[in-house]
């Protein structure tokens, strides 16, 4: 079996266990699996920091992930620590602003799908029914998000 079909069926078996992408079908989540790749980085890694352009959305595949929010002074570990399945790096999907609002950095050693934040945003155009469920996700993070942030 040729690599790229191995790469293709691993990319989709990661997707399909990931509540993020959980109410899409095998096509559109082929769909998504074209525009990712696994990434890796050792422990103490910054994967990316405020103010960043944000082009990839992630999903943690192994190790732990910090995820820290910060408004002006005043900085919280709203999202926590992520774990495997959990998406961050949504900002990549909000087009008027795709500027990094927080930092994540490997606590861990760890492996991520890192999503193509442009060519999501092209397949989400292209197939309004994939749009529509993603934003709905991206929302529930969002909110998520400013949650735990109001909470501190």
């Amino acid at each position: 079996m040729p690599d790229a079909i191995i790469q293709q069926a691993s990319l989709l078996a990661m997707l399909t266990q990931t509540k993020f992408f959980s109410g899409l079908s095998a096509s559109q989540l082929s769909l998504v699996a074209s525009v990712s790749q696994v990434e890796e980085w050792p422990s103490g890694h910054p994967i990316y920091k405020i103010g960043e352009n944000a082009g990839t959305l992630y999903v943690l595949i192994d190790g732990m992930v910090r995820f820290a929010i910060s408004l002006g002074s005043r900085e919280t570990s709203a999202g926590d620590i992520l774990h495997r399945g959990q998406v961050f790096g949504w900002s990549s999907l909000t087009p008027t602003s795709n500027i990094r609002l927080a930092t994540a950095t490997c606590i861990t050693s760890c492996k991520a799908l890192a999503i193509d934040g442009e060519g999501l945003s092209l397949i989400m155009e292209q197939d309004h029914t994939i749009g529509y469920r993603l934003m709905t996700q991206v929302t529930a993070l969002i909110t998520g998000t400013l949650v735990a942030f109001a909470c501190g």
